[in-house]
């Protein structure tokens, strides 16, 4: 069975939301808030010690080794569900179903989901609300647990595509589709961006990765085509929309959440 690492560092509410975007990009896949302190976790055989050491001189940790299924059992025991407002609701199949809300998503957390990404899981689906996705064509970049994949086929995609690089995302998304009924939706393994051609394409991942990929993500969205990210601290914007509009990208929406962002943009002709 993999070992896993979890790494507990005593931290602020504000310090958190910094360090799970830098450990984001050491690698780090599974991350879990309490009010004083957080949980990473790394695969055990490529866990970047050095760097993980020196980003945490100055914060008192814990380190201990963890089997793959505990780790399971962890995420599914500290999920919580994500409200949006009236509009959508995501939850495990073990909780009580979510009235009020236009649409209800069932998610079986595994170690693809973390409850430190709720911020930008709430802002991305707070942002779909007011995009009209009848009838298009729609990637999702990093689909995790395919949380948005599935939003987008119930607000009336025609078809969803949802990548990840990650095995555990791609069985957990395959089998979040199916629980939810989204015929629609496909899932499949792989790091690069198709061709396309996309009506919408969804990129809730992180400031890097997005930066790297973003000439071959504007490409594949059709002129005056959408493009939603986030997986972005506040302070991420500048580069972000820098860099957009200088292949063609126009800033239409900003949403904040607790020092996360969400940026929605349309591709000129």
């Amino acid at each position: 069975m993999s070992q896993h690492i979890q790494i507990s560092i005593e931290a602020t509410e504000e310090q958190q939301e910094i360090l799970i975007s830098e450990l984001s990009d050491l690698g780090a896949n599974g991350f879990e808030q309490t009010q004083t302190h957080l949980l990473v976790y790394f695969d055990a055989d490529a866990f970047p010690s050095y760097e993980v050491n020196e980003l945490l001189t100055d914060y008192t940790i814990a380190t201990q080794n963890i089997e793959q299924q505990n780790w399971n059992a962890l995420w599914e025991s500290n999920f919580q569900p994500v409200v949006v407002d009236d509009f959508c609701a995501v939850r495990a199949p073990f909780h009580e179903p979510i009235t009020g809300v236009q649409h209800e998503i069932v998610i079986m957390p595994k170690m693809s989901f973390g409850t430190g990404h709720h911020a930008t899981t709430w802002i991305m689906m707070a942002q779909m609300r007011n995009i009209d996705f009848h009838g298009k064509t729609v990637f999702d970049f990093g689909t995790g647990t395919g949380i948005l994949a599935i939003l987008a086929q119930k607000l009336g995609a025609a078809s969803v595509l949802g990548i990840d690089n990650d095995e555990w995302s791609i069985e957990n998304g395959q089998e979040n589709v199916e629980r939810n009924g989204c015929t629609g939706v496909q899932i499949e393994f792989a790091s690069t961006v198709p061709q396309g051609p996309f009506d919408i394409i969804l990129a809730n991942i992180n400031r890097n990765v997005i930066l790297m990929h973003l000439q071959h993500l504007v490409p594949a969205v059709v002129p005056q085509g959408l493009i939603l990210f986030s997986g972005l601290l506040e302070q991420d914007e500048e580069d972000i929309v820098k860099a957009s509009l200088t292949l063609n990208l126009q800033l239409l929406k900003k949403e904040v959440r607790n020092g996360w962002i969400s940026l929605l943009f349309q591709r000129h002709a």
